[in-house]
């Protein structure tokens, strides 16, 4: 397998990459802590590490650790590339002192189709034809 920092932008994954930092409470609400699209898995990864230490300086220190070590861990941060170059989802999950969870989640987007008008395709014909 190509290690994802070699793997050039245009040969990964569809249209990119949906970041999210959801948390969930123990009675089943949501609370979106943030949203975003990347082109790249490294993009993608650098957003994720941003929220995750916005996280921790709001979690107490035993909890927050947990998050720094993730943010510190260059080997968990390695295979999440490689799982989101190879179109595949990423997922770290934090909890406080409350029982909320924090799901750090990249998903890869498809590829957008392009949407082709009957006149269009016609008008390439013909001038294939000419």
């Amino acid at each position: 397998m190509t290690p994802s920092w070699q793997t050039p932008w245009w040969r990964q994954a569809g249209d990119g990459y949906r970041v999210r930092v959801v948390a969930h409470a123990l009675d089943g609400r949501r609370a979106p802590l943030g949203e975003h699209r990347v082109r790249t898995p490294r993009l993608a990864l650098r957003w994720l590490r941003g929220r995750a230490g916005d996280v921790a300086d709001q979690l107490d220190p035993p909890y927050a650790r947990v998050v720094a070590a993730w943010l510190g861990d260059t080997r968990e941060h390695e295979r999440a590339l490689d799982l989101m170059t190879a179109g595949r989802p990423y997922l770290f999950l934090a909890q406080d002192e409350d029982g909320i969870r924090y799901a750090f989640t990249v998903e890869p987007l498809p590829l957008a189709r392009p949407v082709s008008s009957p006149g269009t395709v016609r008008r390439v014909a013909s001038c294939l034809a000419a």
